[in-house]
């Protein structure tokens, strides 16, 4: 009994160690198993997570291709609105400007129909001006059916429309129907001036999606045909007001062409009445002076002194007459081209000094300095002789008698470009700025207190200018009052 009382004690320890082992070694693959669920939990979540990463990641990819396809078209768009607007902007006629816009430009920018319609104010009314993707029972059809005054509407908004931007999506609806298209745009062609209008375009296919980036392209468009209409009006405009001016300078050519034979006409009748006149009043003025000469010369007997004054009288006007008539006789034989200038060449030096030294006196009276001042390498001009000491003769003549006392006159000769310049300069009282444009007209004499105390015919200078011209020159003045005036002429040079 001991022996099985022991046995059953151990047989009890055993048991408890073992039941002791086996709590121990559940409670260990409990905490295994906690720490696998923990894990698994972990790896779980991580799952998901990498899961909302991938999905994310998809997302970014798709939404990144989408941007890259949108971004393709509008750079395809763009160039191909280049090549439209290039291909509208080089017409001049508002008909072409729609002619060059092509199928293939509107398939360039993702669009397979278009129309454009032009309203014209006059008529009240919306032409077809482009029609692509269409048939002509389609045509027929829209422009029987559709709303004109919305689009007159849309026009005046200057805004364009979509299907994905249009609220109404019953218009849309019926808009698509009605130009049998899915997706659409319209966009107002607004030039500032000239016609407005629509420009229309749609896509047909399903597999084509319309985007905000096509209603700007189409828009763009729309602007690029209404600068090409807008080109095209002003053209039209500078061309009609150039026709315009051509002929009112044809016509003012022809009226001045008339006018000019007019004075030709009118200034040889008035050479041909002077150089009558003058040869009438030659006769009688040879007689008066004749028959003058001849009483004081006291062949028919003496004269009282009181009648002697009265014929010397007589004899000194008649020789201002005569110096009159010839004057006029001149200017009128020259003007009709009746005298030719016998041009040779001549030393000018030479002829200055000649006209000097005849005009010496003169000046020596009044105590006036007479130089010369001639550019020693001055060549021979080509002039006649006689008629180019008159010129001289005239204009020193005048410097003596407008410069005062103790003043002085100089004639410079200089070379320039082929012409000899001379230059009569004096220190006298010099002539107004209104008198200047005046002074080569006949009869023409500045008022001043010379001219009113010495008597003169105002023939003088426009002789010299008609000399001058007869020359092939020109003649000219400057002057300031009070300081003396320059009376400059060219003469043609021999070439040396």
């Amino acid at each position: 009994m001991g022996i099985l009382s022991s046995i059953y004690d151990l047989w009890g320890l055993v048991s408890a160690l073992v039941i002791v082992a086996l709590v121990v070694v559940v409670a260990m693959k409990m905490e295994k198993i906690r720490q696998q669920q923990t894990a698994l939990d972990h790896l779980k979540k991580s799952l998901e997570e990498m899961d909302e990463q991938a999905k994310l990641i998809v997302r970014t990819d798709i939404e990144l291709n989408k941007t890259q396809e949108e971004l393709n078209k509008k750079i395809t768009g763009l160039f191909a609105l280049q090549r439209l607007s290039r291909a509208i902007s080089t017409t001049l006629e508002e008909t072409q400007v729609f002619d060059r816009i092509e199928d293939s430009h509107l398939e360039d920018i993702g669009f397979e129909k278009g129309l454009a319609f032009l309203y014209k104010e006059n008529d009240k009314k919306f032409y077809l001006v482009l029609k692509i993707g269409y048939t002509q029972e389609e045509i027929e059809k829209i422009t029987s059916s559709i709303d004109w005054d919305f689009y007159l509407e849309l026009i005046k908004q200057g805004k364009a429309i979509s299907s994905i931007s249009l609220s109404d999506k019953g218009r849309v609806a019926n808009i698509n129907k009605l130009f049998n298209v899915r997706c659409f745009v319209a966009a107002p062609i607004l030039p500032k001036e000239g016609n407005k209008g629509i420009l229309f375009v749609g896509i047909e296919s399903e597999d084509t999606v319309l985007t905000e980036g096509d209603e700007e392209i189409v828009t763009i468009l729309a602007n690029q045909v209404g600068q090409a209409l807008e080109n095209v009006k002003l053209f039209e405009q500078t061309w009609q007001a150039q026709q315009e001016l051509e002929k009112k300078v044809e016509k003012r050519t022809q009226e001045l062409r008339e006018a000019l034979r007019e004075i030709k006409l009118v200034s040889k009748r008035k050479s041909d009445f002077v150089s009558a006149v003058s040869h009438e009043l030659r006769t009688p003025l040879t007689s008066i002076k004749g028959y003058a000469a001849i009483l004081l010369s006291k062949k028919l007997g003496e004269i009282p002194d009181l009648i002697r004054e009265r014929l010397e009288k007589i004899n000194r006007h008649s020789d201002e007459l005569v110096h009159l008539v010839n004057g006029l006789l001149d200017i009128s034989r020259i003007e009709s081209g009746r005298v030719s200038m016998k041009c040779e060449p001549y030393d000018l030096n030479e002829i200055i000094n000649v006209v000097l030294d005849l005009l010496g006196v003169q000046a020596k009276e009044k105590d006036i300095q007479l130089s010369a001042q001639v550019d020693k390498q001055l060549g021979s001009v080509m002039a006649d002789r006689q008629q180019l000491e008159r010129v001289l003769i005239n204009l020193v003549g005048n410097a003596v008698k407008f410069t005062p006392k103790k003043g002085k006159i100089i004639v410079k000769a200089i070379s320039k470009n082929d012409m000899v310049q001379v230059d009569v300069s004096d220190s006298g009282i010099g002539i107004p700025p209104e008198a200047q444009a005046s002074i080569f007209e006949e009869f023409y004499r500045v008022d001043n207190t010379i001219n009113e105390e010495v008597k003169g015919t105002g023939l003088g200078l426009s002789l010299v200018k008609n000399i001058i011209e007869a020359h092939k020159g020109r003649i000219w003045v400057s002057s300031k009052v009070g300081h003396g005036s320059t009376f400059s002429f060219t003469l043609p040079q021999v070439p040396k």
